[in-house]
């Protein structure tokens, strides 16, 4: 095998995202649902035999030269000492600053497809350890399944949801990730919550969870933070509202999403929005490329 095309590297929403806590180090304790839907980046690889790792834009941005698919593929060269290399093709469709992981996401496709491509062998949790060194969202991305989500991401229960119907919406603006959780008008004691109280079942492992009632109760806590910094986001959620669809920001960028139990007319939307209708995924589509 020496080609990997338009493989698949999907964004993911938080249904909720509430911070419960702060370690001494400075790290935010959190409790979230990461949940995993087809809108995608997608990627193809190329094995090469000089042990070089090289990057093409497919749709040409703004993309930095050591993006995140190329520091996995260094990271993942490095920790087996695998000599080969690859020419990545990235087809980038997830905007940046989203709050929806898209560079976690490319990241930890690119560790799945190689551990392929290269024929190295590794098991789910060793992919897993090499991902947490590029993002905390990463091993979400490996482990496959959505995911009640605790400690500083770390802590992942998977669980299963309901086919819905998202709509997301992104504004032009980004806002900064470390002034959101510097920010001393964050809130940070949210009472904790427990998966048992949104399950359909008590087991832990594959829980059900309501969806609904996820929805009813929780909110991001980043998001008032975010707001004051980019009004923008409020500027989302009141057409949203105006649509008769409640909104709330994802994750700490500034796309913010509504579940969608009808059709709406979007043309009112400003024409510098990212608007896109989404569905959740059961699993990500390359959960059988790696064992457990």
């Amino acid at each position: 095998m020496r080609r990997l095309l338009d493989v698949p590297a999907p964004a993911k929403l938080n249904l909720f995202l509430h911070i419960t806590g702060r370690r001494a180090d400075g790290y935010h304790l959190l409790q979230s649902i990461f949940m995993l839907v087809d809108w995608c980046d997608h990627l193809h690889f190329e094995r090469r035999a000089d042990g070089a790792i090289s990057r093409e834009d497919l749709t040409p941005g703004h993309l930095p030269t050591e993006d995140l698919s190329v520091r996995a593929a260094r990271a993942l060269q490095q920790a087996t000492g695998c000599a080969h290399g690859v020419h990545i093709g990235l087809e980038k469709r997830l905007p940046a600053e989203a709050g929806m992981g898209g560079g976690s996401s490319d990241a930890a496709t690119t560790l799945l497809a190689l551990n392929r491509l290269w024929g190295l062998g590794l098991k789910r949790s060793q992919l897993a350890a090499i991902g947490l060194q590029l993002g905390a969202d990463v091993p979400f991305f490996i482990g496959g399944r959505n995911a009640w989500v605790e400690g500083v991401g770390e802590q992942l229960t998977p669980v299963a949801l309901s086919p819905t119907r998202f709509l997301v919406v992104k504004p032009p603006t980004g806002a900064s990730t470390q002034r959101i959780f510097g920010s001393p008008e964050l809130k940070r004691d949210t009472k904790t919550a427990t998966i048992q109280g949104f399950a359909a079942n008590d087991s832990r492992e594959g829980a059900v969870i309501d969806l609904q009632k996820v929805l009813a109760f929780g909110h991001n806590d980043l998001q008032p933070v975010a707001q004051a910094l980019c009004p923008d986001v409020g500027h989302c959620i009141r057409w949203l509202d105006s649509h008769g669809l409640q909104g709330r920001m994802t994750g700490s960028g500034t796309a913010v999403f509504a579940q969608l139990p009808q059709a709406v007319d979007l043309t009112d939307a400003p024409g510098d929005w990212m608007v896109r209708e989404c569905g959740n995924m059961d699993a990500h589509p390359l959960l059988d490329w790696c064992t457990d």
